[in-house]
């Protein structure tokens, strides 16, 4: 893993990074569990890339887990994702409403969602998320929906400070947050803690009661798998 940057690297290094390596960074090597699927509602189940003890999976790292559904939910599925990652942003866009309001909000799954940045950009857009309190998952939406509008911008500061400010940001706030030395060491705890324990080296990866899949799995893919383990 990267060594820890000094104090305020991760705001003055918002201005510093190009669209080109954060392309590069955003790391996907799905592919072949798609191909395993078709796209009807009889999709078949991607096979799993491996699996890894639940017990340990949803144990509490660095940060408190940020969840959603009922904590009883016969299916959990754990997100590791990248906020400058396009194949997570389109997940958050296309798919996982529909997973929500199918399966969350009925009650069959609980998804607990974690932190893999793999830049500076990335880990900023997660601490402003930790920072916005109980608008985690709003925060997380609006800056997948808006990823085009600072991801790869000269200057992801501003950018990101004019989404921050729907949320309640000032300038200090702002400031203050990105300069928390505490928080940016937890969020790339979080990322080594996936690593090192269970693998994870690409964006989005999940883990659906402990099978691990890697890619950005449409509706019907994560459907089937859901449904075979009901």
């Amino acid at each position: 893993m990267t060594s820890l940057l000094p104090r305020r690297t991760v705001l003055a290094s918002l201005t510093a990074v190009s669209a080109a390596a954060l392309l590069a960074a955003c790391s996907d090597s799905g592919g072949s569990a798609q191909a395993q699927t078709s796209a009807s509602s009889g999709a078949a189940v991607p096979a799993a890339r491996g699996t890894v003890d639940m017990a340990k999976l949803v144990a509490e790292g660095s940060l408190p887990d940020q969840v959603i559904g009922n904590a009883d939910a016969p299916v959990t599925i754990v997100e590791y994702a990248s906020m400058t990652c396009g194949h997570c942003a389109n997940f958050h866009r296309d798919t996982l409403p529909v997973i929500k309001k199918d399966y969350v909000d009925t009650g069959k799954v609980r998804m607990i969602f974690r932190e893999f940045p793999f830049d500076p950009r990335a880990e900023a857009a997660f601490m402003l998320a930790r920072c916005s309190d109980d608008k985690y998952f709003a925060m997380i939406d609006v800056l997948f929906q808006q990823q085009n509008n600072w991801a790869g911008v000269e200057n992801a500061s501003e950018a990101l400070l004019q989404i921050a400010r729907l949320a309640g940001f000032s300038q200090e706030s702002f400031e203050a947050c990105l300069t928390n030395q505490k928080l940016l060491d937890d969020v790339r705890a979080v990322r080594q803690r996936g690593a090192n324990d269970f693998g994870v080296d690409a964006t989005p990866t999940f883990f659906i009661n402990g099978n691990k899949y890697s890619g950005a799995l449409t509706v019907a893919e994560m459907s089937a798998i859901i449904d075979s383990m009901l």
